[in-house]
């Protein structure tokens, strides 16, 4: 678990006192569904038995939370795992070493506050050690939030996978070791 002192955190955090970004648990599981079903559209469908899947294949998953009330999770996937997700696959087709970002969502009355950023520096963190994120991102339909926040990042298109219900960008950044 991180905790962050008024000292050290960022100006958002810093009026947040009691904010904490930290691994997900069992416990933790009715709130990441809920806000998986609150980006569903930008993300793919979660119920139980698929996020303790994801979760047990998963490099790094991780959560803020304030007061008790989760506002934003996300999980990593390394390579040389048995995912099932096709963009997954297509993303160990292209490179031996890199960590996939799955799924990452920010409850929408704390969207606008950074919490993205948060979780991303600190799964691009992790990702240092295989030298590359890779994340995917909806184009059809369109998520210009989205890809307008991985291009201020600096990741990359890679190429699109079409899917029976949308059409989605393969992002990548190198991430020095």
């Amino acid at each position: 678990m991180i905790a962050f002192s008024p000292i050290d955190a960022p100006a958002f955090v810093a009026s947040w006192p009691r904010m904490r970004l930290r691994d997900i648990t069992p416990a933790d599981h009715a709130a990441v569904l809920a806000l998986n079903q609150g980006s569903v559209l930008e993300l793919s469908p979660l119920d139980e038995q698929r996020l303790r899947y994801i979760l047990a294949l998963s490099h790094r998953s991780l959560l803020i939370e304030r007061d008790g009330e989760t506002l934003a999770f996300a999980i990593a996937v390394a390579p040389g795992t048995d995912y099932d997700s096709r963009n997954y696959a297509r993303v160990g087709e292209l490179f031996e070493r890199f960590l996939y970002l799955d799924r990452i969502a920010v409850a929408e009355h704390a969207r606008r506050q950074g919490l993205g950023a948060m979780l991303y520096d600190a799964i691009e963190d992790a990702a240092r050690a295989f030298g590359r994120m890779v994340l995917d991102v909806n184009v059809i339909p369109p998520n210009e939030p989205s890809l307008a926040f991985h291009a201020a990042r600096g990741y990359q298109p890679l190429e699109h996978v079409q899917h029976a219900d949308k059409t989605v960008v393969l992002m990548s950044r190198e991430l020095g070791g």
